[in-house]
């Protein structure tokens, strides 16, 4: 796959994962795992980029003694998986007609 095409889709799986209520870190590696493999490495630096752009907002609280950080998606996030989605069903269009040998 294309790594800047990846890096789309690594981006929007996160999103995904923090659609339902807020996370953090390894509760989101936790929850890819079945569909993608990400590492901590990779993880939060689209963390930082989707804070950077608006996509998340994060929140620190005390849990066991520690601080832990939480991410939250925001409206400019939710955007962002509906326009994913909508490329897909586009691509999706286009790969069917590959698939088909460019016949109709």
């Amino acid at each position: 796959m294309d790594a800047q095409m990846k890096k789309g889709v690594l981006e929007v799986c996160v999103l995904s994962a923090v659609r339902e209520e807020e996370s953090y870190g390894y509760k989101i590696i936790s929850e890819l795992e079945p569909y993608i493999k990400i590492s901590e490495s990779t993880l939060y630096p689209i963390l930082r980029r989707l804070e950077a752009s608006g996509a998340l907002t994060t929140h620190t609280a005390e849990y066991n003694g520690r601080l832990r950080k939480y991410f939250k998606i925001t409206a400019k996030g939710r955007a962002r998986i509906a326009e994913f989605i909508s490329d897909m069903e586009e691509f999706k269009k286009i790969s069917d007609f590959i698939t088909r040998g460019g016949r109709i």
